[in-house]
């Protein structure tokens, strides 16, 4: 076994019954609430460092999902046999939550949990899956069994498998300290909200990778081109990066393929993400990269048409409320959908449409489809 736990026989129940455990907060024995109440399921392990005067606390739980069938976490609380949480660092066994104070926000923790089992339903019944736990994860399916990071078990008639053990990582949080995250530029030390840079697209189609634009703003460093965070009272070490480059390409409507490449657009925006591992704060730097020799992007457009007011017309929102005082006076054209929309109130309305795209303003349609004065 990964850690010394004592040696637990996965227990042969297969039901889950109307009281079933499904996350546990607290170390030692898992045993029915007293008043009988179901625990609600959390699916990811916290825990939380004792901050003054509040208390260390825990919060253990996993899920798996099979064909469209998602099972969380269910510890058995029989009185002969029950799960088994257990918390450590490094070698040591943590037997008192509140051990686990400020200082330890960011450290890594295992959560062992033994007597485990998975429901995914009748509807699976009998059938072999591969539970993947991910590289820093282990389990064991028999108390016999070596910890594994993957394993292969097959569910009984009733679509459940029961697990010896669990090992899982949780990092400390102290999410009672207040300070933030702050980004830097490396080159002048100074605090930024923003950030711009100018790339060149690649002679083949205007082209340009992702791993380019990332490796063009290096974050973590302090010298170069480079952006990073700082916390108060935190090491480099307690901070840690993302991006959102390619969700924000595909927001602009610029497709990325399975190996990173895009037709670069003459400027477009991304966010970088730093955050705490002491308290998860977070903070975002806008990127902005201009590309001189990128390709003009041509705004998506909605279909349209050309109306004529026929009585004088004002503005309204999706709730069917007048947007201010301003009004399209009868025999002008206006831009709208090519379709009305009924709202709630049962009057039809146009949608306008400005710049190419739907601008949730609407008029009456009686007021354009109507009859013209005389």
């Amino acid at each position: 076994a990964l850690l010394a736990v004592a040696p637990v026989a996965a227990s042969a129940v297969s039901t889950v019954n109307a009281d079933a455990v499904t996350s546990v907060d607290h170390l030692g024995s898992v045993t029915l609430p007293n008043n009988g109440a179901v625990v609600n399921v959390k699916p990811n392990i916290s825990l939380n460092t004792k901050a003054d005067s509040v208390d260390a606390a825990i919060s253990v739980s996993f899920s798996a999902t099979v064909n469209g069938t998602t099972a969380n976490a269910n510890f058995s609380v029989n009185h002969t046999n029950p799960s088994n949480i257990q918390l450590f660092k490094g070698s040591e066994e943590i037997k008192d939550l509140n051990k686990v104070t400020e200082a330890d926000a960011g450290q890594t923790y295992k959560v062992s949990m033994t007597n485990v089992g998975l429901n995914f339903g009748s509807q699976n019944a009998n059938k072999k899956v591969t539970l993947s736990f991910g590289s820093d994860n282990w389990a064991a399916h028999n108390a016999t069994d070596a910890m594994k990071h993957s394993i292969e078990v097959k569910l009984d008639k009733n679509g459940v498998v029961n697990l010896a053990q669990v090992v899982m990582d949780v990092t400390a949080k102290d999410f009672a300290n207040p300070t933030v995250v702050t980004w830097h530029n490396a080159t002048t030390g100074a605090a930024v909200s923003s950030a711009n840079i100018q790339l060149y697209a690649g002679a083949d189609a205007g082209k340009m990778n992702v791993s380019q634009v990332i490796n063009a703003v290096p974050v973590g460093e302090t010298k170069g081109n480079a952006y990073y965070a700082t916390q108060l009272g935190s090491d480099a070490s307690a901070i840690s990066y993302s991006n959102n480059l390619k969700e924000a390409l595909k927001a602009a409507g610029v497709e990325v393929d399975a190996q990173g490449w895009f037709v670069a657009p003459k400027s477009f925006t991304f966010n970088l993400i730093a955050t705490s591992k002491k308290n998860d704060a977070t903070a975002t730097l806008p990127v902005t990269v201009n590309v001189p020799n990128g390709k003009d992007v041509t705004p998506a457009t909605v279909p349209s048409q050309s109306k004529t007011i026929m009585h004088n017309a004002y503005f309204y929102d999706k709730d069917a409320k007048r947007v201010g005082t301003d009004k399209v006076t009868r025999y002008n054209t206006v831009t709208v959908a090519m379709n009305k929309t009924k709202f709630s109130n049962g009057i039809e309305y146009y949608e306008v449409v400005e710049n190419g795209k739907l601008s949730g303003k609407f008029i009456n349609a009686d007021n354009i489809d109507g009859t013209k004065r005389t």
